[in-house]
């Protein structure tokens, strides 16, 4: 796949992500969302949980990785890509660098708790990250949820 053609699909899995943090914002929760893709297959989706949960670890990525072990019956995802509106928090990139995903797409960048400042070296070595698909839209949507909460 050339890189304009993986730049397409990456687009077009992270419009799949931002479905997936709208359901969360009509459930009330913070609108972030995941999906897991093998190829340009989804093999998991996911969006936050925590509100609707109880449970402070039901971030959207933790929910698109269950959801895709389910699906591809293997604790594994190193022939996946997790793509997820909002730079993943340690915790998130720790579960992606156990599970051994190859890539991971987000969009906007959390300066505050993203993995970045917390754990850098979280994800596997192996795992190739790409930033700022879709950075707009989806900080965006976060932006206008925060701006309504105050």
């Amino acid at each position: 796949m050339t890189n304009e053609e993986q730049a397409l699909v990456d687009e077009r899995m992270m419009r799949e992500a931002l479905k997936e943090a709208r359901l969360a914002l009509a459930a009330g929760e913070v609108p972030i969302g995941a999906v897991v893709a093998a190829g340009e297959r989804i093999v998991g989706r996911g969006h936050n949980l925590t509100q609707t949960l109880g449970d402070v670890t039901a971030h959207a990525e933790m929910q698109a990785i269950t959801a895709a072990e389910q699906t591809l019956q293997n604790k594994y995802l190193d022939v996946c890509t997790l793509y997820v509106t909002l730079e993943p928090c340690a915790m998130c990139a720790g579960a992606l660098g156990w599970s051994q995903a190859m890539r991971v797409v987000y969009g906007a960048d959390d300066p505050k708790r993203g993995y970045q400042v917390f754990a850098p070296r979280a994800l596997h070595p192996k795992c190739k990250v790409v930033a700022g698909v879709l950075k707009d839209e989806c900080a965006q949507l976060l932006l206008d949820f925060f701006r309504k909460k105050r």
